[in-house]
């Protein structure tokens, strides 16, 4: 017996040999998926039901085994590629959380401080400058401290704030607003800064290695996006 595939629907063939479908539609009740123990339990009712004096063709069943094999092969990859995956979100997971407590240095312009004590940056300079200043600010945005980088060659630019204030006085605990700037061309542009904040708690994100990691300072950062990892 040979079976049609352009116009018989896999219910229609279910329905003629009493098999049932192994899945559920959704908005067309007529939809299904040839799942391999259906496929071999169709294939099986074909030869128990087929004509002793036109039996099957063996060219055609030969690539009805082969349609099989070629099904429970895709399936294993699936269920292998599946696992994988399982496994890399754990794995990635496990990572994200053991940086709860310790400091990442990602993309800001804030950061918290303890009375008396300062941080180190960076700065993301675009191009080469003649001179380059840090400009920290209190949370009246009133200026704290304005630190004096000189001339610098582009690319990544380290700073310290002693957490003094212009007067070389401590500043009080709190959070504190950072600007970057460098002249080019005889213009100031601000540029990037790099902020280091304590990991607070991490979110798992819908996708596979998505994760959020929540800082102290009230912000959220990717995790991909964190540029150095600290203590």
């Amino acid at each position: 017996m040979t079976t049609t595939t352009d116009t018989t629907s896999a219910s229609s063939i279910y329905s003629q040999y009493g098999l049932k479908t192994d899945s559920t539609s959704t908005s067309d009740t007529s939809s299904t998926t040839l799942g391999k123990d259906t496929f071999l339990q169709l294939l099986v009712t074909q030869l128990q039901n087929q004509n002793p004096l036109d039996p099957q063709d063996n060219s055609e069943f030969v690539a009805q085994l082969a349609q099989f094999s070629s099904l429970e092969s895709m399936q294993t990859l699936n269920d292998t590629v599946d696992t994988l995956s399982g496994n890399y979100t754990s794995t990635q997971a496990l990572q994200a959380s053991s940086l709860v407590g310790r400091t990442v240095i990602a993309e800001g312009d804030s950061a918290t401080v303890e009375a008396g004590t300062g941080l180190s940056g960076q700065v993301a300079l675009t191009s080469s400058t003649s001179a380059m200043t840090v400009s920290v600010y209190d949370a009246d945005g009133n200026i704290v401290k304005n630190i004096d980088l000189g001339e610098q060659t582009a690319g990544t630019v380290n700073f310290s704030w002693d957490g003094t204030d212009n007067d070389g006085l401590a500043v009080d605990a709190g959070t504190y607003t950072f600007k970057a700037e460098a002249t080019v061309d005889g213009e100031a542009v601000e540029q990037v800064t790099y902020l280091p904040s304590v990991v607070s708690s991490v979110t798992v994100g819908s996708t596979a290695g998505s994760f959020t990691l929540n800082l102290a300072n009230g912000e959220s950062v990717a995790l991909s996006d964190v540029k150095t990892i600290g203590s």
